[in-house]
């Protein structure tokens, strides 16, 4: 009987296995029919971010949606991997992919957590993690866990371990944007992952399962907690002693976050301008997720003394026009640094910092500097005050108000208590804590920074301030560039038969146009008779630029300003001779380049290289070849030849011509302040109408730089206020610093110029060392003229006058012709 009885148990037990085996081959029938393809792995090619260095090196900015590194697992350090495993898998390099003796483990610790009320573990293994993190969704359904079974299973026959390894640490969503352990070590710890500490790498090993919960700055005691607790895990696995242990958890959480945009000081709108630039040529995708290797042309050196020069030069403006009052008012009866804290601050115009006023007498105000709020906030425990003199404030004379223009007596004429204001270390002060008065200017500006020879843009710098208005004044603004563009008038006629002694009469010129009559004059409102080109770029004379584009025909000069890429169609009329067609900052920069360089064709460029993810380059700014400079080391040979396939766009002779006159620009002309320099500069001053655009365009042999200011809706600046007295200090203050320690090199003089003594009035030939005489440059064939001949100064037909050099200039004075 008892025997019938296990039988019975026996084929009882031997049924229910079967429909269970049934049942279950079923469902893994049923569930394998639509699982996805996990070879897809193969081809995994996560988002990753496409970083921007420096011409150096250094980084400069990062572009992602998912701040993620790709590393392969060879380069991944072993302590990280040791963390990895102690958290979240400990049996990785022994399971099939799927951990029974862990689910085991698991199910006994849950009974006992569900008893005491604890959160119950998990016993999903990497590859698991894997399979629901590539190819699954994360609902928590058994289908779903059946799946990433299966496929768990399927992904370690076709996958090795350390495959299985890389996708996963490099997959992983880690908090604060980071995806990876490579993203993360750059996000948390601004640092590479080979230089990660034990405790830095058991903080990242504690992430995976929910980031949020761990946040260093909101939930810093249950991150320290789960930290710790990784790092207990890793010494049970005999991956660091228990001295290490110990060691690395009486370490606080050091996260300090890298801060977005910029990463080089003063290089916003340079990093901006380079992120259009990819966005225009590879997409969206492509820039945030494509892992682009792009180095630009920015020096950050150059960079940097570009920006102060700027800030200089507008400051100095901005305070000639008075002050205009605080920031803003508060009450300081609640806490000073609280109430402060509130108020928004420019934070890109370091080292000048926002304060507010917390007492004032007669000698000077007592201040407190806003409060930086740490990466949690929270405001720090110690308050820094300190103290504005009233030498320190004596500028700042009311701009308007019963007040406008007083002197200032007192501090309390400018300050009163509550006041928020920007302030700067006083740096001449004997003590620390004595701070000047600033005020953010108004007007604004650009300049940019260019090497002829290869077209790299060395600076840029689009404004005051980045955080202020986001529009760059170096690449987007369109503004007139006055006499600027004159030194392309004067070009066109050299490359045309002229010559820097050839004369055109500087006498009053009326135009009748639609009606109207237009008659051009110079800035000082005088006329003075015939003079040579030189003189006529020397002193900016407006007569005489209009009656040269006259004689040489306007058509001309717009195809030339095509040609040097200033105007894409300038209109071929008269006034456009006078620079009244609007160009950028950039494009007017680039163009006398061409003049720096010989007359080569040069495209301005904030990129000099740009490589995928694998390094493969995609893009590479220099065009010319080198065919010979590809060997192993120097074994006697020559110097390599470079190619020059560059298209020349003015004659060399031109060139050297016109820089040579625009070298007079500084040394007899609107632009005497440059001299300070003490090397050779050649440039060329621009002021429009009403003084408002100011311009300063000049070069030595090796660098061109561009500087403009202006208000970003023009209106007038004050009379006087011309490129000579605005933007010829800012690029004056650049080249000081920019060529600091570098010899002075003269311009380099094409083979074959002559150089020639003349009159410097008449452009006749006379001897050297003769009153008024000068060395002019005269290209082979070309020699000062016989006769007087004066271009604008005709017979009652329209032809040429020729008059002795020794006649009266009263008699041609006040010559002028109605046209």
């Amino acid at each position: 009987m008892l025997l019938r009885f296990f039988g019975f148990l026996f084929a009882t037990g031997v049924v229910l296995f079967v429909i269970g085996a049934g049942v279950a081959g079923y469902l893994i029938w049923k569930v394998s029919e639509d699982l996805p393809e996990y070879a897809v792995l193969k081809e995994y090619e996560p988002p990753v971010m496409t970083r921007l260095h420096a011409s150096d090196g250094t980084l400069l900015a990062e572009y992602a949606t998912q701040r993620r590194l790709y590393l392969p697992i060879q380069a991944v350090p072993e302590r990280v991997i040791q963390a990895f495993l102690s958290a979240e898998d400990k049996n990785f390099y022994s399971h099939i992919g799927i951990d029974f003796f862990g689910i085991a483990r698991a199910v006994v610790t849950n009974i006992d957590n569900y008893r005491n009320g604890r959160r119950l573990v998990g016993a999903s293994t990497i590859t698991q993690q894997v399979a629901k993190n590539f190819l699954l969704t994360s609902d928590q359904t058994l289908e779903r866990k059946l799946k990433e079974a299966l496929l768990a299973l399927r992904i370690e026959q076709a996958f090795t371990k350390d495959q299985i390894l890389e996708l996963y640490l490099n997959e992983i969503f880690l908090g604060l944007g980071a995806y990876g352990v490579a993203g993360a070590a750059l996000q948390y710890y601004g640092k590479s992952v080979h230089e990660l500490t034990i405790d830095e790498a058991a903080y990242f090993a504690a992430l995976p399962k929910a980031p949020n919960n761990y946040h260093p700055f909101r939930r810093t005691e249950r991150a320290i907690e789960r930290r710790n607790w990784v790092l207990d895990r890793m010494h049970i696995n005999g991956f660091i002693t228990a001295e290490e242990a110990e060691e690395a958890k009486a370490k606080p959480l050091t996260v300090t976050p890298r801060a977005t945009g910029a990463q080089i000081v003063a290089a916003d709108y340079f990093a901006e301008e380079v992120r259009r630039e990819l966005l225009d040529r590879y997409g969206h995708e492509k820039l945030y997720g494509g892992g682009l290797s792009v180095r630009a042309t920015l020096d950050p050196r150059l960079q940097v003394i570009a920006r102060q020069a700027l800030v200089k030069g507008l400051r100095a403006y901005d305070r000639r026009r008075g002050y205009r009052g605080p920031v803003g008012q508060i009450d300081i009866s609640g806490g000073w640094a609280e109430a402060v804290a509130e108020v928004d601050a420019l934070g890109d115009i370091e080292p000048w910092q926002m304060a507010v006023v917390l007492e004032v007498n007669e000698t000077e105000a007592r201040i407190g500097l806003r409060p930086k709020p740490g990466p949690d906030g929270a405001l720090p425990d110690r308050r820094d005050l300190g103290r504005i003199p009233l030498a320190n404030l004596s500028w700042a004379k009311w701009a308007s108000g019963e007040r406008r223009g007083r002197e200032i007596r007192a501090v309390g004429d400018v300050l009163t208590v509550g006041d928020v204001v920007y302030v700067n270390a006083d740096a001449q002060a004997e003590e620390a804590g004595v701070y000047t008065l600033e005020q953010v200017p108004r007007i604004s500006g650009a300049l940019a920074a260019i090497d002829p020879w290869t077209g790299r843009v060395l600076a840029l710098v689009g404004g005051f301030s980045y955080d202020q208005s986001q529009f760059n004044r170096a690449t987007q603004a369109k503004r007139q560039p006055g006499s600027a563009f004159k030194p392309f008038v004067y070009a066109t006629a050299l490359d045309n038969g002229y010559s820097p002694a050839s004369v055109v009469m500087d006498a009053p010129i009326e135009f009748r146009i639609g009606g109207r009559t237009w008659r051009p004059s110079n800035y000082s409102g005088k006329y003075y008779g015939p003079s040579t080109l030189r003189t006529g770029i020397e002193r900016s004379r407006n007569v005489m630029t209009v009656r040269l584009a006259q004689d040489i025909g306007m058509p001309l000069i717009t195809e030339y300003s095509r040609n040097f890429g200033i105007y894409d169609d300038l209109l071929p009329v008269l006034a456009m001779a006078l620079g009244a067609g609007e160009t950028t900052v950039l494009r007017l920069t680039a163009a006398y380049a061409v003049l720096a360089n010989g007359g080569r064709r040069i495209t301005p460029t904030l990129i000099d290289r740009i490589q995928d993810r694998q390094g493969k380059t995609i893009f590479k700014h220099e065009e010319r070849q080198c065919p010979d400079c590809r060997v192993e080391g120097w074994q006697g040979q020559e110097e390599p030849d470079i190619i020059d396939n560059r298209d020349q766009i003015l004659d060399p002779y031109t060139a050297y011509q016109i820089t040579s006159m625009m070298e007079g620009v500084v040394l007899r002309g609107t632009a005497r302040s440059v001299q300070a320099l003490e090397r050779p500069i050649a440039g060329k001053t621009g002021t429009t109408n009403d003084e408002k655009d100011a311009w300063f365009v000049g070069f030595a042999p090796d660098l061109v730089v561009g500087v403009f200011v202006g208000f970003d809706t023009p209106r007038p600046m004050g009379r006087g206020m011309t490129g000579g007295q605005l933007a010829a200090p800012i690029f004056t203050d650049f080249m000081r610093e920019a060529l600091a320690g570098e010899p002075p090199v003269p311009f380099r003089v094409p083979p074959g110029i002559n150089f020639m003594p003349i009159n410097g009035k008449t452009g006749l030939r006379t001897a050297a060392g003769a009153p008024g005489a000068i060395l002019e440059a005269f290209k082979p064939g070309q020699e000062p003229p016989a006769s007087y001949s004066i271009i604008g100064y005709a017979d009652e037909y329209g032809n040429p006058l020729t008059v002795s050099p020794d006649a009266d200039r009263a008699v041609v004075q006040g010559t002028g012709g109605l046209y």
